[in-house]
């Protein structure tokens, strides 16, 4: 065996994370030694808790096996570029002060909803906000916006060619349902979505934002993972309603994000349809998903409960309208949405 060998295996383990190489990532150190069947070298990744380490190791001892010798005994060390060393650490591709991301641990609690009431809230507030809709297979926020015949175009920026976000309502936005048929389902695998995904971040042209938010995928897949390692999130919002059975998947994903190797801040939980209010008698409350299921959760993980949001026919018409409540200053529904965004500025 020779060095050359060792090389041209490793061109084939991409990095989930960038969807390049490990050679063409900069990830080989130059300390390659072989002995016999014997081989050791380094793994240069940029943090310690990287998530995606374990699978690239693995990755990379089955194409050395699979390009080299199915006999090679490989010793992979890793190494960690140090945060004062690396300027890429501090060059994230969307210059906001707050990227936060939200999430649900599944479909159907109104996290969309959520955060595109968040979002308008923001932007009535004064500050300038970007939305990513990282809902790769059930893009919404097109619908949510009335933007779903808006097609996206292309700028050029200091020689870069990049893609203008939709402006509406004062929330600068793109969502992968912009490029595609709305009539037919995206069938995509994890690394054609999560390139998909980088895209959308790395080449628009989203400017100077107080807020960056992020509609992510119900559950957990890569493109979390992806996303967490391309952006320096500020934080994560978790959606849940009171409902049991939602509270279990909503304990998953803050322990997800908690785990040391994701280590990513939890900046509070909301209960969504925390109870049903009819418009004829606005002072009643119905709990029909059951009681403070979403406050008791924030108790016992230790997690702010950034507020509580009521079922009312007129959010779920916004959205279906494409006129978000929060556009509604001073509406009772749109109150909540209103509490939450001067939570997080208080964050």
């Amino acid at each position: 065996m020779y060095p050359q060998q060792i090389i041209d295996a490793l061109r084939h383990v991409r990095y989930p994370g960038t969807g390049k190489d490990l050679i063409e990532s900069g990830m080989l150190e130059d300390d390659i030694r072989i002995s016999g069947f014997e081989v050791s070298f380094s793994l240069i990744f940029q943090k310690d808790n990287d998530p995606f380490l374990k699978s690239v190791l693995k990755a990379t001892e089955v194409a050395l096996q699979t390009y080299v010798d199915p006999n090679i005994q490989a010793q992979i060390h890793t190494k960690f570029v140090k945060h004062n060393e690396s300027p890429e650490q501090h060059d994230s591709p969307i210059h906001a002060k707050q990227i936060i991301a939200v999430h649900s641990g599944k479909g159907g609690v109104g996290k969309s909803t959520v955060t595109a009431n968040l979002a308008v809230a923001l932007a009535q507030a004064g500050y300038r906000v970007g939305l990513l809709d990282a809902d790769i297979h059930g893009p919404s926020m097109p619908k949510m916006f009335h933007t779903e015949d808006c097609r996206p175009y292309s700028v050029e920026i200091e020689g870069r060619t990049l893609i203008e976000p939709i402006e509406q309502y004062g929330v600068k936005m793109l969502s992968i349902g912009f490029f595609v048929n709305p009539e037919q389902a995206v069938i995509w695998r994890g690394g054609m979505a999560s390139n998909a995904l980088k895209q959308l971040i790395e080449d628009a042209h989203w400017g100077e934002l107080d807020y960056f938010l992020i509609d992510l995928p119900p559950g957990t897949s890569d493109i979390h993972l992806t996303l967490i390692s391309s952006l320096h999130l500020t934080g994560v919002i978790v959606v849940t309603t009171p409902q049991e059975v939602a509270l279990v998947d909503a304990r998953k994903g803050v322990e997800m994000f908690r785990n040391e190797k994701v280590n990513v801040k939890i900046l509070g939980l909301i209960e969504n349809m925390a109870w049903f209010t009819p418009a004829e008698l606005p002072q009643n409350k119905y709990y029909i998903f059951g009681k403070d299921g979403g406050k008791k959760l924030a108790e016992e993980l230790d997690v702010p409960l950034l507020g509580q949001i009521p079922l009312v026919q007129s959010i779920r018409e916004g959205g279906d309208e494409g006129t978000p409540i929060a556009l509604q200053v001073g509406h009772p529904a749109a109150a909540a949405f209103e509490q939450i965004a001067q939570a997080l500025k208080n964050e």
